[in-house]
């Protein structure tokens, strides 16, 4: 039997957990290069923020990088952890990263396996590692003039920091990385110009836009694996005919749809990457 290959778009280390997972549901995971992502140097209006980050009420995170950078400031300006911030963050790995590095408990939007130190007082109403699912934990409805501060890297979704401004929160919006696209290297351009793989996997729309440039039509009618209904859209806006849509970005989420896409249902997938990647 073939092994299927799949390419993986995921950058940085949460790469390597992503491969691990769909390896062990029997496929040949295979790394494309397409993104980095680079922390950005401090500002002085960075170090500002961060030596009176406790004047916030409520800290919002939205990636795993975006979690280092938060925690390696913290570690230079706060020998004790500001009291009175409650963290939040858009999924699995970022809560994680807070958890064990911070020891806090964090509010996160899902129910799910593997969620650390999570507030078991939230009635959660959506699941996912999305901003729309943490957006509606109770506790973000209504902000009141609150203080809120969201971590993330350059650019990306405005829905987070706009929601929660009109939900009244003094919102201050801080980058702290940036995506520095990527030209595939020419044996992976061969590839999506002719669908030389079994699967595809993107879970950011900008990866997904980026590569659709270089998806020739065999590449449009391959499986391409996505993390939200979001991105689903998106990939059928450009041209994407065979998307099919993962419970979510956890590396186990992403491989068990692999698993289904390349017809290899029943393979060991270790859960313990929901708190990885």
């Amino acid at each position: 039997m073939t092994v299927p290959r799949v390419l993986i778009t995921r950058p940085g280390e949460r790469a390597r957990h992503l491969a691990a997972s769909i390896a062990a549901t029997g496929a040949a995971p295979e790394a494309l290069q397409v993104m980095r992502l680079e922390a950005l140097p401090e500002t002085p209006e960075q170090r500002s923020l961060w030596l009176n980050v406790d004047e916030f009420r409520r800290v919002v995170v939205v990636s795993p990088l975006a979690a280092e950078c938060l925690v390696d400031a913290l570690d230079r300006y706060w020998p004790q952890l500001p009291v009175g911030v409650d963290f939040y963050a858009v999924g699995a790995a970022t809560a994680a990263i807070l958890h064990e590095r911070l020891g806090v408990r964090v509010r996160v939007p899902s129910s799910g396996r593997g969620l650390i130190g999570h507030d078991a007082g939230e009635t959660r109403q959506a699941q996912g590692d999305t901003s729309e699912a943490l957006l509606a934990l109770p506790s973000l409805q209504v902000l009141n003039e609150q203080k809120v501060l969201v971590v993330a890297g350059e650019g990306g979704r405005p829905l987070l920091a706009d929601t929660l401004a009109a939900r009244g929160a003094r919102l201050t919006r801080l980058a702290v990385y940036r995506r520095v696209l990527l030209t595939p290297e020419a044996s992976m351009q061969q590839r999506l110009a002719t669908g030389d793989y079994a699967a595809l996997v993107v879970s950011s729309g900008e990866i997904l836009e980026h590569l659709a440039g270089w998806c020739q039509p065999a590449a449009l009618n391959q499986p391409l694996i996505v993390s939200s209904q979001r991105l689903a859209t998106l990939a059928g806006s450009l041209g994407f005919a065979d998307c099919r849509v993962a419970a979510g970005a956890t590396p186990v989420a992403l491989a068990a749809e692999v698993a289904r896409a390349c017809h290899l249902d029943g393979a060991d997938v270790d859960h313990d990457d929901l708190e990885k990647g």
